[in-house]
């Protein structure tokens, strides 16, 4: 895909880095005979067991140049980070090294499994690794068709012109989107500063994404909407709550407008509250819905998950483009399990944090956040395996110029 296109790249769980600086971790291995290779390797996954690197190969075939004879080393076990020495060696894996005829010592493997074919070729060089080329389909979440792209494309758009139109100086803005229907839960911006006056969710009414006639995203017609946005860019960002997440507490305390400013009012906050207003104007009668981690007894008579209706409910109009509201769902929704969100700037930590309690399913960004992003930039909270939910994050990189030249606009606003 060329430069002048729009393009959608996932951002991966674990931080890039080039394919021959990749981070390391110190094994203990030996030289075994070949007779021996299949009891040591059942006697090893028993008593040491590599959990953390399924990727890497227990056991390396090297063919000897000068005598033609295959060689085979095996990892015993992990070593200690910040020992050499062999005195270490687990007493489990040293009483297979007199019957075996074993002789231990410390090489490195490759601490992650690589996401490239190029990362994977520097890693054999080190020890032989499996590669399992990496997709989209993350807890179910599929990849793109034509239409989900152009879809993705004009929410994008929808999010940019939110930022940058309707508010002086430029603020985050976040639009909370249902993909099964295309039908837009939220939009909001930042409400952290005295000027923002917070919407009047008790009418918070959802729209369905017109997609009648030919409205696909042409490089020409993005490049001009892309220029007019350009040229709203002034340089100046500080008012992106999550690019200065402190930026409230710098305001001289002792002014008025000081006791109004609000510390959490992101754009992803003020979304999710009025996802929620949402529901709660929908469903003025319907009780707390029910967490889907939540298990029932086995002898109760309702279900153990709140369900969503889908778009082949007969209660939702199969017409997408339908600029009449929709029947409700026949339950309320669980959060926002199952919803995208899209976003101008990668949110920080705060807001990612709250996306996860959110049950959200994909987060779309345009742009990194250098200062405190949480999902790519500075942490990566999509990969924390102690979190109890997680979504997949992809940025959404603008056309050519505009790309380079809104990048250019945060690296001076954040230097």
């Amino acid at each position: 895909m060329d430069s002048d296109a729009w393009k959608i790249i996932h951002i991966p769980d674990k931080p890039t880095c080039p394919p021959e600086h990749q981070p390391t971790w110190k094994v203990y291995a030996s030289v075994i005979k070949p007779k021996f290779a299949n009891t040591i390797v059942r006697q090893l996954c028993k008593i040491a067991p590599l959990e953390d690197l399924r990727h890497v190969k227990r056991v390396r075939k090297k063919i000897l140049q000068d005598h033609g004879e295959t060689q085979l080393t095996v990892i015993l076990c992990l070593a200690p980070e910040h020992n050499d020495h062999l005195n270490d060696l687990p007493l489990d894996v040293q009483k297979l090294v007199d019957p075996y005829e074993l002789s231990p010592f410390i090489t490195e493997v490759c601490k992650y499994a690589a996401v490239s074919k190029e990362e994977w070729e520097e890693q054999c060089k080190i020890w032989p690794t499996s590669f399992h080329p990496p997709t989209y389909n993350i807890d179910g979440i599929s990849g793109f068709s034509e239409d989900d792209t152009q879809s993705i494309f004009k929410f994008m758009r929808l999010v940019i012109d939110l930022a940058v139109s309707e508010h002086k100086p430029i603020v985050n803005a976040a639009v909370i989107v249902d993909p099964s229907v295309r039908r837009i839960i939220a939009s909001e911006t930042d409400q952290v500063y005295p000027s923002s006056t917070p919407r009047d969710m008790t009418t918070t009414e959802t729209s369905p994404f017109n997609e009648t006639g030919d409205d696909r995203v042409t490089n020409a017609s993005s490049q001009i909407f892309l220029n007019g946005i350009i040229e709203k860019l002034n340089g100046s960002l500080s008012d992106v709550a999550c690019l200065n997440p402190w930026q409230w507490c710098l305001q001289p305390h002792e002014t008025e407008k000081c006791s109004q400013w609000h510390p959490l009012r992101h754009a992803s906050i003020v979304a999710i509250e009025s996802s929620s207003a949402r529901d709660r104007y929908l469903f003025p009668n319907s009780a707390e819905s029910v967490s889907p981690d939540h298990v029932l007894p086995s002898d109760a008579d309702i279900p153990a998950k709140k369900q969503k209706t889908s778009s082949h409910s007969p209660n939702v109009q199969k017409n997408c483009s339908e600029e009449a509201p929709r029947d409700p769902p026949m339950e309320r929704p669980y959060l926002c399990t199952g919803y995208d969100i899209f976003l101008l700037w990668e949110p920080c930590t705060m807001c990612a944090m709250a996306l996860v309690h959110q049950r959200i399913k994909r987060i779309f960004y345009a742009f990194p956040n250098p200062t405190a992003g949480g999902l790519g930039s500075v942490h990566r909270l999509q990969g924390e395996k102690s979190l109890n939910h997680h979504y997949a994050v992809f940025r959404v990189l603008l056309p050519g110029d505009a790309h380079n030249a809104l990048n250019h606009g945060l690296k001076h606003a954040v230097s």
